[in-house]
């Protein structure tokens, strides 16, 4: 899409790459930097499977946020190799890389990470998320200057992308990093993904957040119907599980997780879209679809 601001002498606008581990937090952060949840978040590891961007603009610039699944080691199965590849493919053509680790804890998975970047042209500012969980704020600093020594980078910055803490200053560095370069996007648009792409997802992460460890992996949510009529937005959704015996635990018993799941989905959807939603949620099996390359790509998990 053209942008809807002309090029200036001080205009900026370029791509961030948002990159880090399982788990530390990078949807969260994207959804504080472009105040506007669209990108699904919760506690397990790997709630973010796809590449999707997050648009902010002001006067002064527009930053066009790249988030992406969490990079991680021995990707076994299509759906963990189609994760990698799109948080691989994230790396290229950016002008910045930010960097996402938690406070205090530096994992394998982080090492494998920095690995990643080694070879990677675009600058790199680190962000040290979580600062609000660290009960010893003595241990920041070390902390801190022992992961500056790791790689040349830009800046490391302490943050808490929950509450917002330091933010601001991050937002700033990031303003300051990009080249002077008219908007690519309209003022108005936070997403390059369309709504019956984010109905999906907003289904899948109230899933997410209220099934086992295991079962959130073996789901997808493909939007069937998505039809707008005045004032109503009317969304059918199938939710895809891999085995007869999963399907009843998402339905719950007596439909209560189902139903409970549809309501949470159905208030976000309204926020987002600013009309009333009515949504019908349909529970179906389609056996080893996270690990068929075909099923896949039906199912819009295409590179």
């Amino acid at each position: 899409m053209s942008g809807g601001q002309p090029e200036t002498s001080t205009h900026r606008c370029g791509h961030v790459a948002i990159i880090g581990r399982p788990n530390v937090g990078k949807s969260t952060l994207i959804n504080r930097l472009v105040g506007q949840k669209f990108s699904i978040t919760s506690r397990k590891a790997q709630t973010t499977r796809h590449r999707l961007l997050g648009i902010k603009s002001s006067a002064a610039a527009q930053i066009i946020y790249v988030d992406t699944p969490g990079l991680h080691s021995g990707a076994r199965g299509a759906l963990n190799r189609y994760m990698n590849r799109a948080a691989s493919g994230a790396l290229v053509g950016v002008d910045l890389i930010l960097f996402l680790v938690e406070a205090g804890r530096w994992t394998d998975g982080d090492s494998h990470v920095l690995e990643r970047l080694a070879d990677v042209e675009a600058p790199i500012i680190v962000a040290v998320n979580k600062i609000d969980k660290t009960s010893d704020k003595q241990t920041l600093l070390p902390f801190i200057d022992e992961l500056s020594k790791r790689a040349e980078f830009l800046d490391v910055v302490p943050i808490s992308a929950l509450q917002g803490t330091n933010t601001e200053r991050l937002e700033k560095l990031l303003i300051d990093a990009m080249p002077i370069a008219g908007a690519l996007y309209d003022e108005d648009q936070f997403t390059d993904r369309s709504e019956r792409f984010l109905a999906a997802e907003m289904v899948r992460e109230k899933l997410t957040r209220r099934l086992g460890q295991e079962l959130p992996y073996r789901l997808s949510v493909e939007i069937e119907a998505f039809q707008a009529d005045d004032d109503l937005l009317k969304i059918g959704a199938i939710i895809w599980v891999e085995r007869s015996s999963q399907k009843g635990i998402v339905i719950g018993r007596q439909g209560r997780v189902l139903k409970a799941v549809g309501s949470e989905a159905r208030k976000d959807m309204e926020a987002l879209f600013e009309r009333k939603v009515f949504l019908e949620l349909w529970v179906k099996v389609k056996e080893g679809w996270s690990n068929n390359e075909s099923a896949l790509q039906r199912l819009g998990y295409v590179d």
